[in-house]
């Protein structure tokens, strides 16, 4: 889950709430540049040298035919009326055009009315959502490779562990003694296919300094605890981890609750707190690279990091991909950022201590989503979030991720924007829930027109028409329908494919960074991205997103692992809890959410481990 990306409209302009300024500036020039000054100067441009587009009258080749059904005589009206409104009146000539059957109609008239000013207004702010995304993601690509560079060069100047650090001098002993302790909190749900492996890259990091990991089920009936109860035994004098059992939680989040519970278990000599989610695979040098950073810059709140998504060949995963990547170029910083996941957060242990900006008091008095709640009060008392460029981790989706688990996925991403903490949190929620709605169907829309033109124009190839006889009637002149359509497609088109190259390119960079920052792993590879499949999932992701949010917004509960949570004035009122009330399997990793009543025979959970163990040895496709 994303944290509050905050957007400032041109009506609010240099407002401030509570002390809290909603919106960045440079956001606001970004998008004011990129949604409004664009498609208007465009549009503009278009009505401009509207009749340039146009080919000359041509009465003497066009049938006269008056057979034009009632139908498409109501709808070409309706195209008029259009039109007339946005101010460029078209006397459609009805009699002048071909003869069509009632589907050919349809699409020649939808064709016609997406022609309009308006319609082309709509196609060309498409273009822009798919430029900004490209662009974007060329600046992420920059960021992230500027980094592999750096590895490059510290590697060429003698220093091997460049992994680790750039100045191979902090390895030195006095330097590593000196460093802090870091407490890492885990909190588990369920055990599935890649826990194994991602547990075991983040007990075995290689930071030098005092170091214990908390991992924190809600009942030993959970499926996670017998496995790390395994995993552990084989550790356990090598590193400082411990299970907790923190019970059910009442007035929060399970996750929240697990968390909090650990922070309180946590070393009272411990000076920051890092909270991972269990599918989190960490380079051997993740934590020092954080705890690097919190060093260096003391007034730093939270640090953060994002994943890279393996997809599994599934639609669903490709969707589930798809929808992390417009979100990764804003953790693509290499610094400051308005984001945060929940999945990687670095925080001084203090913080907690001292419930310093209520941080404890609001995530456990009602609240649903960790990273949204401290994002909150990060903008409210203008503290710092930060992503460094090697926080990015390989995250293989499950193997049999099916379309319904992406969708009760996306259902909890949308839910997040329901909760909130302040009145200016709740002013920002409904800011990106309208900008990321409106986008969303903006991006859709110039591809269903882009099929409607296409459509038409091969059915009226294969009638036998020639493009002259689809012209219709506008001022005294003739436009040609299939040539404009076309060429709208055309440059939808060449959009397209900058997004996809852009999206390619950063996918690349940090599937190579990730191989550089974990160089004991089996390298990962591009080749199994199907390219086919990530457009599919551009245009079912953005389509689906508003009315996963307008679902989520109406029915204000989610059921999230069997525990339904309700919602009231943005925090949670109400939790029930059910094995049979939700799925078996979580929606990302697939893992097993319960086993049957009593504790689970020796063998299964052997069984399960050696399974696991045998694929972090010999690993997939998605491990590689």
């Amino acid at each position: 889950m994303c944290g509050v990306f905050t957007r400032r409209s041109s009506v609010f302009r240099n407002i401030k709430l509570g002390g809290l300024s909603l919106f960045p500036p440079f956001l606001l020039a970004s998008f004011l540049f990129t949604y409004v000054l664009f498609p208007c100067v465009f549009f503009s441009l278009y009505l401009l040298s509207f009749r340039s587009w146009r080919f000359k009258r041509r009465k003497d080749t066009v049938r006269e035919n008056g057979n034009i059904s009632l139908n498409l005589s109501y709808l070409l009206s309706h195209c008029a009326a259009l039109t007339h409104w946005w101010g460029v009146t078209k006397h459609i000539d009805i009699e002048a055009m071909p003869t069509f059957d009632s589907l050919d109609s349809f699409l020649v008239s939808a064709s016609r009315a997406f022609c309009s000013p308006f319609a082309i207004f709509i196609q060309i702010q498409g273009y822009f959502i798919c430029l900004t995304l490209a662009v974007g993601w060329a600046f992420a690509a920059y960021v992230r490779s500027r980094e592999i560079r750096q590895m490059k060069d510290s590697m060429k100047g003698g220093n091997s562990f460049a992994f680790l650090c750039h100045d191979i001098n902090d390895l030195e002993h006095s330097n590593q003694v000196n460093l802090p302790r870091v407490t890492v909190v885990m909190p588990l749900k369920g055990f599935g296919e890649h826990n194994l492996h991602n547990w075991r890259t983040q007990i075995t990091s290689l930071y030098g300094g005092p170091l214990e990991f908390i991992f924190v089920v809600e009942s030993t009936e959970d499926p996670a605890y017998h496995a790390v109860t395994r995993l552990l035994s084989d550790f356990k004098d090598d590193v400082d981890a411990k299970i907790v059992v923190a019970g059910l939680s009442t007035i929060c989040s399970q996750k929240i609750h697990n968390q909090l519970v650990g922070v309180d278990r946590m070393h009272k000599d411990s000076k920051y707190v890092l909270f991972l989610d269990d599918d989190v695979r960490l380079h051997p040098g993740s934590i020092g690279a954080l705890a690097a950073e919190m060093i260096k810059n003391p007034k730093i709140f939270i640090q953060t990091g994002y994943p890279l998504d393996l997809p599994s060949g599934s639609l669903g995963s490709y969707c589930i991909y798809e929808y992390h990547m417009p979100c990764s170029m804003g953790f693509a910083t290499g610094g400051k950022t308005f984001f945060l996941w929940g999945g990687c957060m670095m925080m001084h242990a203090d913080d907690f201590r001292n419930d310093r900006h209520g941080v404890v008091s609001e995530l456990r008095d009602g609240g649903y989503s960790d990273d949204m709640t401290l994002a909150a009060i990060a903008g409210a008392h203008k503290r710092l979030i930060t992503s460094p460029p090697v926080a990015v981790f390989a995250h293989p989706l499950a193997s049999d991720l099916s379309f319904s688990r992406y969708w009760n996925y996306l259902r909890k991403q949308t839910f997040v924007l329901e909760s909130y903490a302040t009145k200016v949190n709740w002013i920002m929620n409904r800011a990106l829930f309208s900008s990321h709605c409106y986008l969303s169907w903006g991006f859709v829309a110039p591809y269903f027109m882009a099929v409607v033109h296409v459509a038409a124009a091969l059915r009226i190839h294969s009638k036998g028409f020639s493009l002259e006889e689809t012209a219709f009637s506008s001022g005294g002149e003739h436009t040609n329908l299939s040539s404009l359509g076309l060429l709208l497609v055309g440059w939808l088109a060449i959009c397209t494919i900058l997004e996809l190259l852009s999206m390619w390119n950063l996918t690349r960079i940090e599937v190579q960074l990730c191989n550089m920052l974990s160089p004991e792993a089996p390298p990962l590879s591009l080749g199994s991205y199907n390219w086919c499949l990530v457009f599919i999932a551009i245009l079912v992701d953005n389509f689906l997103y508003p009315i996963s949010a307008m679902c989520s917004h109406f029915s204000q509960s989610i059921n999230w692992s069997g525990t339904r949570y309700h919602l009231k004035n943005g925090k949670i009122r109400m939790i029930e809890r059910s094995k049979d009330m939700g799925p078996k399997l979580t929606d990302l990793g697939g893992k097993l959410l319960y086993w049957k009543k009593g504790a689970p025979p020796r063998a299964s959970i052997l069984g399960s481990l050696s399974r696991s163990l045998a694929r972090w040895r010999q690993p997939k496709k998605f491990d590689v």
